[in-house]
């Protein structure tokens, strides 16, 4: 008796290997269809959170590969429009993975992606971003900044939460460590 594929899982295992193989051999971890930003270790967030060529690759060899656009050692031969993409996603995950890990310091309550798989995020960025830019994350209560971050408007809310990154990467850092 011939064996039945399940189409919709086997090309579900395909994306799940072209996205995260590169990632589950440079991190050391399993990841999958449904691995969302608060399910990465604190290592992995940190590394992802910082800016850099570093974490750019990282981005570019999950992204391409979401995409199906190949290997990360390829971006430089994708057509402009192509590169421009990917760059507009690296730089949505990438400030997603910094508010996730200013969620995790308790600098943020929540934000609109923290619950998304990353696969999704990258498929769907362009509705992700809108609906994130209408719902931007919201400073902590507990937060020494809240009280100035309440009187500003909300374009200048984001602009306070970008601000926090230096030290929020050094107090992560120190999370880490500990």
């Amino acid at each position: 008796m011939p064996k039945i594929v399940d189409l919709f899982d086997y090309r579900t295992k395909a994306a799940e290997q072209r996205a995260f193989g590169p990632w589950q051999k440079r991190f050391g971890e399993v990841y999958d269809a449904k691995t969302c930003l608060s399910d990465l270790s604190d290592k992995t967030l940190f590394f992802l959170a910082q800016p850099g060529e570093d974490s750019s690759i990282a981005y570019y060899e999950m992204i391409m590969g979401v995409l199906d656009l190949g290997p990360a050692t390829k971006f430089n031969y994708l057509p402009t429009e192509q590169q421009m993409q990917v760059v507009d996603i690296h730089l949505f995950l990438a400030d997603h993975m910094r508010f996730e890990m200013m969620r995790r310091l308790e600098w943020l309550a929540a934000h609109a992606c923290q619950n998304s798989s990353i696969i999704a995020l990258v498929q769907n960025h362009r509705q992700m971003r809108d609906n994130c830019r209408d719902n931007p994350p919201g400073l902590s209560p507990s937060h020494p900044g809240h009280t100035t971050y309440q009187k500003l408007i909300p374009r200048e809310k984001e602009v306070f939460i970008r601000q926090l990154l230096r030290e929020a990467l050094e107090k992560f850092e120190e999370r880490i460590e500990s």
